[in-house]
């Protein structure tokens, strides 16, 4: 089978290349996938760059992705052969992930793909839709599903990258109101095209995107999905209202975030770090099944006209690929394995 493989930290184009490898064994509580797409993350890159892949001689590079189940082991309940499906961490703590023809995984990260839904769609969930799963649950609820964000009002901080793209269209489809922040039209137009219902540029500084939210948003949000604790933890704290939650999953903007301790515990207000290597698995399952019930509702989609462009590139141009999310691509990288 053909997979792609680095052997030590770099860049893409010096570490990533394409190779012939035997197809792997399936080992009990195991399935064999042949891959249809493979998404590619910024965890994808940093992995690679940073060697945060565990002691592995060979690493095939990616946690998401989308195909069919071609062989199950031993023990395996509720997977079949020709079952459609999407993965979760594929890469995380195991050498094989998704950028390769056939990927053998744990039954537990593997997830039904409903039949209406696409391989593109499948291979787009993974990290940003589970990652916008905890976001959203780190509140006032434990499960997404229509109306369980009712009356409610939620900002997200970057609403063009995949994990705001999926953010918006998860809290619409609970119900709640979305407001999300963005630096250019551009990427206006593709937070309203995933559903937000107000979008406020966030570059003419704080004080001006603190009155823009607040006009939107008098009473306050609840919930901030933020991608930049340290660039913007002042302007969350302005407009979460009292016993609200700023669930933050990346480090954009800085490594460090100076919180002003009085406003936070005067509001009651939570902060809530997410990364979905360290997610207890209870939360993981219950994020797959919400996720794949908003897919099978319509309410999840990719595309232009979904607010997250598609931008696909042969098994063969991965480095390219990496190069392209490395470099901040809008929309989300596909590589197209079959």
């Amino acid at each position: 089978m053909r997979a792609v493989v680095y052997r030590e930290t770099g860049s893409a184009a010096d570490v990533l290349e394409v190779v012939d490898r035997p197809v792997p064994p399936v080992g009990p509580g195991e399935a064999r996938v042949r891959l249809v797409r493979a998404g590619v993350n910024p965890t994808d890159w940093k992995f690679r760059a940073n060697g945060m892949n565990g002691a592995w001689d060979e690493v095939v590079p990616g946690q998401d992705g989308a195909g069919v189940v071609e062989e199950v082991g031993e023990g395996v309940e509720g997977l079949a052969v020709g079952d459609r499906v999407w993965t979760i961490l594929a890469q995380w703590q195991r050498p094989g992930g998704t950028a390769a023809e056939r990927t053998v995984q744990p039954a537990s990260r593997l997830v039904r793909l409903p039949d209406t839904a696409s391989y593109d769609l499948g291979a787009s969930l993974g990290v940003p839709a589970v990652t916008a799963h905890r976001a959203l649950t780190a509140g006032s609820v434990t499960r997404l599903a229509p109306g369980a964000l009712a009356g409610q009002v939620v900002l997200v901080a970057g609403g063009a990258g995949a994990v705001g793209n999926a953010a918006i269209q998860l809290a619409r489809w609970a119900g709640a109101r979305v407001v999300a922040t963005v630096s250019s039209e551009e990427k206006a137009a593709l937070a309203r095209a995933a559903g937000a219902h107000d979008v406020v540029d966030y570059t003419g500084g704080t004080d001006a995107t603190v009155a823009a939210i607040r006009e939107v948003a008098p009473d306050g949000v609840d919930l901030v999905v933020e991608v930049s604790l340290a660039a913007n933890i002042a302007i969350d704290v302005s407009v979460v209202r009292t016993h609200g939650t700023i669930a933050y999953y990346a480090d954009n903007g800085g490594a460090e975030a100076v919180v002003p301790v009085r406003p936070t515990f005067a509001a009651n207000l939570r902060l809530q770090g997410v990364l979905l290597y360290t997610l207890d698995p209870a939360l993981l399952a219950a994020a797959a099944e919400d996720v794949t019930a908003a897919v099978e509702a319509g309410a999840l989609r990719v595309g232009e006209d979904a607010g997250l462009p598609l931008h696909h590139y042969p098994l063969e141009r991965a480095a390219d690929a990496h190069a392209a999310v490395e470099g901040g691509a809008v929309g989300k990288v596909l590589l197209d394995v079959e």
